[in-house]
């Protein structure tokens, strides 16, 4: 494993493999990171941040060859705790459902991983990485930086989502779906008669999406307020909702203040 070997330990064990960081604020896609990682012999050690303060602080002192750094996160986003941790290993920025995400793509694929990603994907961005740790380049493409500039100054809410599929990545306009439904560890986005189904959790996407147009009426149901276009009482402080569609949704009882504001918006 020439070039990635690690120092020696205090106690005179040596330690081989990348030494390896996972930055990201959700939970699952830290788990998701791991497991991909820990099919590799030649990753070592592997730990985590869950907010850009902790990665930041993880960079100056864990001495990591490799960091998977989220670019958005509240409180401090990824690029201003890498400026913070002044770190000099390499860096692979993953971000979620981004209009400037086919550019960064053309630019240098191994700097930037899109959510959702394929193993696949994600293979050739590790690959490509472990490549540069070996060659002993660690320098980020400028125009790479500059995507991800617009990224973190762009504003919080999504515009877009970025779907796989069979011919390549496509992207929904948030303003064209009616209501999202959890399905375990994906979201399923209903676009008229079209349903698209994105790697991501129902807790990860209502934070991106626009509170003032989705509401969030069950723990598997979030809709678009401009598609509702009657809402009934139902039993047990429960809610039915009819879209322009048709479609029929129910309000789970712990999102009655939510539907009540819903309700007095509306009228």
């Amino acid at each position: 494993m020439k070039g990635l070997e690690r120092h020696t330990l205090d106690s005179g064990e040596s330690k081989t493999g990348c030494r390896t960081l996972i930055v990201d604020d959700e939970r699952l896609a830290r788990q998701g990171i791991r497991m991909l990682l820990e099919r590799d012999s030649e990753i070592g050690v592997i730990d985590e941040a869950s907010n850009g303060k902790r990665a930041a602080e993880l960079m100056k002192t864990g001495n990591f060859d490799l960091v998977f750094l989220d670019v958005q996160m509240p409180e401090m986003d990824g690029l201003s705790a890498l400026r913070c941790a002044d770190f000099g290993g390499a860096v692979i920025f993953v971000t979620a459902y981004d209009q400037y995400a086919l550019e960064a793509f053309e630019v240098n694929a191994a700097d930037y991983l899109l959510k959702p990603f394929t193993p696949q994907r994600f293979g050739q961005a590790l690959e490509r990485a472990k490549a540069r740790l070996r060659n002993g380049s660690r320098r980020m493409d400028a125009r790479v930086l500059a995507a991800l500039e617009q990224i973190v100054n762009q504003p919080r809410y999504l515009s877009r989502i970025a779907v796989q599929g069979t011919p390549g990545t496509t992207f929904v306009d948030t303003n064209d779906i009616d209501w999202l439904g959890a399905a375990e560890n994906y979201v399923e986005l209903h676009v008229g008669p079209a349903c698209h189904l994105v790697e991501v959790t129902m807790t990860e996407i209502v934070k991106r999406l626009d509170p003032s147009c989705f509401v969030r009426i069950h723990r598997s149901v979030i809709v678009n307020a401009g598609r509702i276009r009657a809402v009934q009482h139902a039993s047990h402080s429960e809610y039915l909702l009819t879209l322009a569609s048709g479609t029929q949704l129910r309000s789970g009882r712990t999102y009655k203040a939510a539907m009540q504001r819903l309700v007095s918006n509306k009228a």
